[in-house]
């Protein structure tokens, strides 16, 4: 062994001066070793990204990293979305559920957990389907390549250190001892460059196995997403009660300014009002005569409401005004009045008494 090593770096030696003969793979397994090279630092850095996608907190990330080293199980934590719905719900308690911010903010707290709920499921498909694949083909698959490609090396080296030595024969004796090492070692070569080809025609399978991966990848994105538009669909429904003040605030914001395009989400109109439960139905009616006529009604406000303009009257949850209808006002109006102020009122703000 002791002979061995030195003629094994003497040959690696000459080649990188170029004083040895070297042979060449042929064109096939070098595609096939560039194709695996080309694999594995593509793998490598979909996973990266697809980690900071899934988490991108580096400090989460890392701990997660020692966790699954150390085999413990990850303590489980609040996603930013579940902490953000809990602000809001701990806020609109605050508040008073029976205020228009503070039953609004619990409604968006409630959804925004949904979200966070979806987002863990989200990140779990994820991490078994399409990460644990990747990873197990890098430190499965690929370290078992590298093991081979580097014994293909050896035995390469070992060929060009017999053909070498077969050269510098002299003796009849010495040639044969030297042809029938290269015989020897022209067989191990060809036999280890086979079990080295057969591993990476198996990349194929690799890439079918990734892009089955990615289906389901793109699968469990698809449900996210869909889930977390489905969860706002049904929050803005839910915030249908208040519509009216929310898109005159938002006109008033920018009026002026550049034109902003917002989608909106079409709201049902049999959604219940802040009224259901208290009268609702008896109160929708009520609201239709007085449209039909031309008098005017007393209502008691449900929720304090501020007045986005001019053209509107606040209110103090519990007071008592006179409301009335005007022709061409939007059905979400009404007229208000308090003593000598005047001004439109929500009607989902109102109650209307007998």
């Amino acid at each position: 062994l002791w002979l061995i090593i030195p003629l094994f770096l003497c040959q690696f030696t000459e080649e990188k001066l170029g004083q040895a003969e070297k042979t060449e793979l042929d064109a096939h397994l070098e595609n096939l070793l560039a194709r695996a090279e080309c694999t594995k630092q593509w793998t490598e850095r979909i996973m990266k990204q697809t980690e900071v996608l899934l988490q991108p907190n580096p400090n989460v990330r890392l701990e997660e990293f020692l966790y699954e080293k150390l085999e413990k199980k990850v303590p489980t934590r609040m996603n930013n979305h579940e902490l953000l719905g809990q602000s809001m719900i701990d806020s609109g308690n605050e508040f008073g559920p029976g205020t228009a911010y503070g039953n609004a903010l619990i409604k968006c707290g409630e959804t925004e957990k949904q979200i966070g709920g979806a987002e863990r499921e989200f990140i779990q498909s994820s991490a078994i389907n399409f990460l644990t694949p990747f990873r197990n083909f890098l430190e499965g698959d690929f370290k078992t390549i590298l093991k081979e490609r580097k014994l293909l090396q050896v035995k390469r080296l070992d060929l060009d250190a017999a053909k070498t030595r077969l050269k510098k024969a002299r003796m009849a004796d010495a040639r044969a001892v030297a042809e029938q090492e290269l015989r020897m070692t022209q067989s191990e070569f060809d036999r280890q460059a086979e079990i080295t080809r057969l591993l990476l025609e198996g990349v194929s399978s690799t890439h079918a196995h990734h892009l089955r991966c990615l289906n389901d990848f793109v699968e469990a994105q698809t449900t996210y997403y869909a889930q977390c538009y489905q969860y706002m669909v049904d929050l803005q429904k839910q915030l249908g009660s208040f519509p009216s003040s929310f898109s005159n605030n938002n006109q008033s914001s920018v009026s002026g300014g550049a034109s902003i395009s917002v989608p909106t989400i079409p709201v049902s109109a049999s959604l219940p009002s802040p009224s259901a439960g208290r009268g609702g139905s008896t109160a929708s009616g009520g609201f239709s005569e007085l449209r039909s006529s031309s008098g005017s009604r007393k209502a008691r406000v449900l929720y304090d409401y501020d007045a986005a303009g001019s053209s509107e009257l606040s209110l103090l949850a519990d007071e008592v005004i006179t409301v009335s209808c005007v022709p061409g006002m939007d059905s979400d109006w009404l007229m208000g009045e308090r003593g000598n102020q005047k001004g439109k009122v929500p009607i989902t703000y109102l109650e209307l008494l007998n």
